[in-house]
């Protein structure tokens, strides 16, 4: 079994460690520019963009050819998902995959211009995360044939929210971070980017083509770096995972 992921700040890191098989990361495959893939099992887990699916998993399936007789998608998401799953069906018949199984699980949200992480934090036990999580690796070692579905009304406003979503965040969505004073220029910032965003000199420089997933912000060891909107100053990674992993994952540079 193959399980690609997509992580900023761990959740999505997380499911696929429970889930196993061989873990690649989808920004690594980009990087490298490996494109096609044969298992009996493939599997892509991915945060909740708008509604939808991140860009770089989208451009990731669109890139790639892939061979499997079973097909699995989690979205992990921290308020509501729509029919985001709906999405990814969708980007995957243009590279001709059919899912067998898709799911959705609820998890931290950090959002930070819409969530308080403390907020979010205090709701952590009752998101019944394990339980849901036991529940989708059961359900994919044995082989559940299950694609999950909103309804219509879902399904009509996913759209456009994520398009709207997109044109907002996408590239210039760095022009709303502001770097303070107490950053020692340590590069952390520049090594969890999935792409290649970031460029750090006596301080970070923002290349504007951002994917505005917050992986910058949320892991900055001096929390110096700040969205001109956001709610919380505090910030998140999945307790599940370490920081060292996150920079393997999204930097070919420091694998």
């Amino acid at each position: 079994m193959i399980t690609f992921y997509f992580t900023a700040t761990g959740n999505s890191l997380y499911v696929a460690k429970r889930i196993g098989g061989e873990l690649y990361s989808i920004p690594r495959m980009l990087q490298e520019k490996k494109g096609e893939f044969e298992d009996e099992e493939i599997g892509f887990v991915f945060p909740c963009y708008g509604f939808g699916l991140p860009r770089i998993v989208t451009d990731f399936i669109q890139k790639s050819k892939f061979k499997a007789k079973y097909f699995f998608a989690i979205m992990t998401y921290g308020n509501k998902a729509a029919s985001g799953l709906k999405h990814v069906e969708e980007i995957g018949s243009r590279a001709g995959i059919q899912f067998n199984y898709t799911n959705e699980i609820l998890m931290i949200d950090n959002y930070l211009p819409l969530f308080k992480i403390e907020d979010q934090l205090k709701k952590e036990s009752s998101k019944q995360i394990e339980k849901k999580l036991d529940k989708i690796v059961s359900d994919i070692k044995s082989r559940q044939e299950k694609v999950t579905r909103k309804g219509f009304i879902a399904d009509i406003f996913s759209k456009p929210i994520h398009n709207l979503s997109a044109k907002f965040h996408h590239d210039n969505g760095d022009t709303r971070f502001n770097v303070q004073g107490k950053c020692n220029s340590c590069k952390v910032c520049e090594q969890v980017c999935p792409v290649s965003n970031i460029k750090v000199g006596v301080k970070p420089e923002f290349l504007h083509k951002c994917e505005s997933c917050y992986a910058c912000i949320h892991h900055c060891p001096q929390n110096a770096i700040h969205l001109k909107s956001e709610r919380s100053t505090t910030r998140f990674i999945n307790q599940n995972v370490k920081l060292k992993e996150i920079i393997v994952a999204n930097n070919q540079r420091n694998s």
